[in-house]
């Protein structure tokens, strides 16, 4: 990856790390009213011998980007479980483009919610996603009275 590479505006370095995502840094995340977007430069650890990005990243990140557009959405969101996942791969990503996840909720109910992304490269569309998630609301610990 190229750190000279400007990132787009509206984005900032993403906050949420995890095991799973920290083989890829830096990502960065951009936040709307209505969705949330996740992008990053796309190096060498995030493509196949071929030089494309990896469906596999693909599909992890639009999972993580359109679970985040679900839980700012929710009140007292305790997390989300992703229970399907769909994903349409309709070009490709190459290393040194900028990624960019654009996630947004479709339906909001009380036990699961609804989201799609679109999956751009440099601009171009390359994938679209769709899932659904279980929401756990959060449970406050009540203290035991003697």
């Amino acid at each position: 990856m190229d750190s000279n590479k400007p990132i787009p505006a509206g984005f900032t370095k993403h906050d949420r790390r995890s095991g799973l995502t920290d083989p890829w840094e830096p990502l960065y995340a951009a936040g709307s009213d209505t969705g949330f977007s996740l992008g990053l430069h796309a190096g060498a650890a995030h493509v196949n011998s071929r030089g494309f990005v990896h469906g596999g990243l693909l599909s992890a990140l639009a999972d993580n980007a359109m679970g985040l557009s679900c839980a700012r959405q929710i009140e007292n969101v305790g997390g989300l479980v992703t229970v399907s996942l769909s994903i349409d791969y309709l070009g490709t990503a190459r290393q040194g483009e900028w990624l960019e996840i654009r996630a947004e909720p479709t339906r909001i109910g009380q036990s699961l919610c609804f989201a799609e992304a679109r999956i751009l490269s440099d601009g171009q569309l390359c994938a679209t996603a769709k899932a659904v998630f279980k929401v756990a609301l959060a449970t406050v610990k009540q203290e035991k009275h003697a």
